[in-house]
């Protein structure tokens, strides 16, 4: 892709507004929370108080509606207090020496480009602290009013976060949602089972399940009843269906058999979706009767026998489970130390700092976005001090507010803060023409303003920097500047802004395409070993550890997740493919899902510890972990990967059993390794 059309790409990315649940409750209470600091600020201390502390619960709500699963509260108190300490050790170097306040802040945009390693909520929270900075150090005149300026900037996150314990908004509400699409993600799968046997599955609702059902020990005692298992048996009823729509280890293609399936997976989807909606809205299980019905009579035997009947059994056992768990006041609690229990504040700063030193190397993304950052925020600082504009910020202050780890984002959001600046400036500029607003009625506009971008700001970047772009002109004419003084102003130095954060991204690129080949064999060595660990269940059913599949289960769908972010990333990158072109990629990728659902197959037919271990099936473990790991190395290698000791295993037959699941299962598995290596063939 050339850059003309990548620059093209990311503009329509820009403007483009998404349709999203909106959540009108929550983005009232974070208006309240902003009128409530800024009225009493302009009551008891003046309008530069009052916008000291304005910045501080807004840019704490802004917090609470980033993708986190951490307790709203503790994100409001963690953006007021850090951005009221960098505002108050700002002030302190910049009125000291004006000199040096570029290294802070070129040592803060460093700091807060690295955090990105911590996850994007620690990096928004922090690129949020350099942005607010530059413009809250201008405010104070001497180091008793910056303290004060900092505490207005910390009492506007707490009051934010008290707002948020007083009055919560649908308790539980997210991780209802993440179980509840988790659940409907598998009934939808059940459904689509019944005319593509073969199906593939997005497990990215199961993980994002599973991350938000980690807790602190606080919820896990407070957590509803309904939010805990249901995951667990979600997860394990994918196999089942899997393996029960599966003509290789399942019912016939055709038949009695077929049409028996087809109407237990109808019936399994429908028991899912209610339970994934009695879960979302705490509301009893409404179950159509002749679901159970179907799900509790498999079938005569002469219908369905041998492993599609104890998958249609076990299905039928998973689905009652699911709907006991499901049902509000069931009574099934855990004991909190059973719970997956998430680091608290001060435990998560060594993993933080762990996360940021292994960022520390050449060839970092996180590093690279890191640089990036300092050499965009010093370079704006200074073209700001040098143009001939008043509050020389706005240009820092933009590139901060742009700048992401990859391409795409960081040239759309530069497209987008400029055209919904332009639009909210404009806007906001007519109502000032018009209605001559005071002090007060300023800074009823600047919360309405906010309240609109707070309700709306998941539709879009373009459409939150909109009422953004107006809540700065309101705020700024509740101090007495005038209009006419910001809007030209605030114009030019956001398009020098975004054009400094596309400079610094074009001249120090962190391109995903080069590494697209890393991130597929590192997905190809991760399914290995997951296939590698359910074959070791049927090596030895009565020692072997069930915890090892469920962990290398994990570590694959990260490897999957990983390389199809990579694959997004690289497709609107203007570089060419550097040896593995669009379609290779997409074969490549589909044969190694192909893989890894043979191995979940395999995971559904588990053997209870009472068997005895299958013949073969622990050599057959060690060639695929030993054959997946040198094609991992080949693939990395730019060669074609070959899979001769899988191959040589399966073409003895004295090893591995001549019929049932296993043998069945691993010729599907040579089969998709197969095709990756035809995918990657020149």
């Amino acid at each position: 892709m050339g850059w003309l059309r990548a620059l093209k790409d990311t503009a329509r990315v820009a403007m483009t507004f998404e349709r999203r649940r909106l959540e009108p409750l929550v983005a009232l209470r974070a208006a309240a929370g902003l009128a409530l600091v800024i009225g009493a600020g302009l009551a008891f201390l003046g309008p530069g108080a009052a916008a000291s502390s304005a910045f501080g619960a807004f840019m704490a709500a802004v917090a609470t509606f980033q993708q986190s699963w951490r307790p709203r509260p503790v994100l409001a108190l963690a953006s007021g207090l850090t951005l009221a300490v960098s505002t108050f050790l700002g002030y302190l170097v910049g009125s000291a020496d004006l000199g040096l306040f570029l290294p802070m802040l070129a040592l803060w945009a460093f700091g807060a480009g690295l955090l990105w390693a911590a996850g994007p909520t620690a990096g928004m929270i922090a690129s949020g602290n350099v942005a607010v900075m530059l413009v809250t150090v201008t405010l104070p005149t001497s180091v008793p009013q910056a303290a004060g300026h900092a505490a207005m900037i910390a009492a506007g996150g707490v009051v934010q976060a008290l707002l948020i314990v007083l009055f919560p908004v649908r308790r539980w509400g997210a991780q209802r949602d993440a179980l509840a699409d988790a659940l409907a993600a598998e009934a939808d799968y059940a459904r689509r089972l019944r005319y593509d046997p073969v199906s593939a599955f997005d497990p990215a609702p199961l993980m994002r399940a599973r991350d938000a059902a980690a807790v602190t020990a606080r919820q896990a005692r407070r957590r509803p009843a309904e939010l805990h298992g249901a995951r667990g048996l979600a997860e394990r009823i994918r196999p089942v269906l899997a393996s029960l729509a599966d003509p290789a280890v399942g019912a016939p293609a055709e038949g009695p058999g077929r049409d028996r399936v087809r109407a237990l997976l109808d019936a399994a989807g429908t028991v899912l979706d209610a339970a994934a909606h009695a879960i979302r809205h705490g509301d009893p299980v409404r179950l159509p009767g002749p679901a159970l019905e179907v799900l509790k009579a498999p079938g005569p035997p002469e219908v369905l026998r041998g492993a599609p009947l104890r998958a249609a059994r076990r299905l039928a056992a998973l689905l009652d489970d699911v709907l006991e768990t499901a049902e509000p006041g069931s009574g099934r609690t855990a004991d909190p130390g059973e719970a997956r229990l998430r680091p608290t504040v001060p435990a998560l700063v060594p993993l933080v700092l762990r996360a940021v030193r292994a960022e520390l190397r050449p060839g970092s993304p996180v590093l690279r976005h890191a640089v990036r950052v300092t050499g965009a925020a010093c370079a704006g600082y200074l073209l700001g001090q040098v143009l001939p504009f008043g509050h020389g910020y706005w240009a820092p202050m933009a590139s901060v507010m742009v700048m992401r780890p990859d391409f795409t984002q960081t040239w759309s959001r530069a497209v987008a803060r400029f055209g919904g600046t332009l639009v909210g400036v404009g806007a906001a500029t007519g109502i000032v023409q018009l209605a001559r607003p005071g002090m007060y009625l300023s800074g009823l506009l600047a919360v309405v303003s906010a309240g609109l971008m707070y309700a709306l700001m998941r539709t879009g970047y373009a459409v939150s920097q909109v009422f953004v772009s107006a809540y700065v002109v309101f705020l700024l004419g509740m101090g007495g500047v005038r209009w006419d003084q910001t809007v030209p102003d605030r114009i030019a130095l956001t398009l020098v802004g975004g054009l400094l954060a596309m400079l610094a991204y074009a001249v120090y690129p962190a391109w995903e395409t080069p590494r697209l080949r890393t991130r597929l064999a590192d997905w190809l060595a991760a399914d290995g070993r997951y296939a590698a660990a359910v074959l070791g269940q049927y090596a030895d059913p009565a020692g072997a550890r069930r915890a090892d599949v469920r962990e290398a289960l994990l570590a694959a769908r990260d490897a999957r997740i990983a390389w199809l972010e990579a694959l997004e990333r690289a497709e609107g990158e203007p570089v060419r493919h550097r040896g593995l072109s669009r379609a290779a990629a997409d074969g490549a990728g589909e044969a190694v899902a192909a893989f890894g659902r043979g191995a979940m197959l395999l995971e559904a037919h588990l053997p209870d510890r009472a068997q005895e271990p299958v013949p073969g099936a622990a050599a057959l473990a060690e060639a695929l972990r030993g054959a997946t790991g040198e094609g991992a190395k080949a693939v990395r290698e730019r060669r074609v990967p070959q899979w001769e000791p899988v191959r040589a295993l399966l073409d003895g037959g004295n090893r591995v059993p001549v019929s049932g699941v296993v043998r069945r299962a691993a010729e599907r598995l040579l089969d998709s390794l197969d095709e990756v290596s035809q995918s990657l063939r020149p």
